[in-house]
């Protein structure tokens, strides 16, 4: 992460979108492996951050904390064969939402302790992630090498992220999923 330039500057330094990998060739995934990553979504514009644990971007497994917080957008995606992922809540709540290809919802998951606590989705399902509880925490796995320009493929009917109408999307999203009982 840059330094500011000032350091009586009390603007905090940017929060990169991904962290630094943990050192060492084991990472034990612990309380404050897990804090760390969501101290930075705390912070983060995009209230998401990720923590690879690979130590490679050509790693063939890509395995990786990703800590959401409410209101957090993830814009539908997708991944190209052969990249399929896998993912597992570790605390909080998360709402995992597949599509069909024109946009139709197929499946809403709530994942979280007491619960169904992860999902495992083929490449080519359209999906995103909502976060339920603060400081919601996954341990995502999915097929490497990552290659920025061609890692997603974004859903053509769901607005873009830093849009006004993202927002409005993902509240959306969320009345049209939420269990009615």
């Amino acid at each position: 992460m840059p330094d500011r330039p000032n350091p009586d500057d009390p603007t905090p330094a940017p929060v990169p979108p991904a962290l630094a990998p943990p050192p060492g060739a084991m990472v034990v995934v612990g309380e404050s492996l897990i804090k760390s990553v969501v101290e930075a979504s705390r912070t983060s514009p995009r209230r998401r951050t990720i923590l690879p644990l690979h130590k490679r971007l050509d790693d063939p497994l890509q395995r990786m904390l990703n800590a959401i917080q409410p209101g957090s957008y993830v814009r539908p995606h997708r991944h190209a064969p052969p990249v399929g992922e896998g993912l597992v809540v570790l605390q909080g709540a998360l709402r995992f939402i597949a599509f069909a290809d024109d946009g139709e919802i197929r499946r809403a998951v709530d994942l979280g302790a007491g619960g169904d606590l992860g999902v495992d989705v083929e490449a080519d399902v359209y999906h995103t992630l909502v976060a339920l509880a603060p400081d919601s925490v996954i341990y995502e796995v999915k097929t490497g090498p990552y290659r920025p320009a061609n890692d997603k493929s974004f859903a053509p009917w769901a607005p873009a992220e830093d849009t006004p109408d993202a927002a409005r999307y993902l509240q959306d999203l969320i009345a049209r999923t939420t269990p009615h009982g």
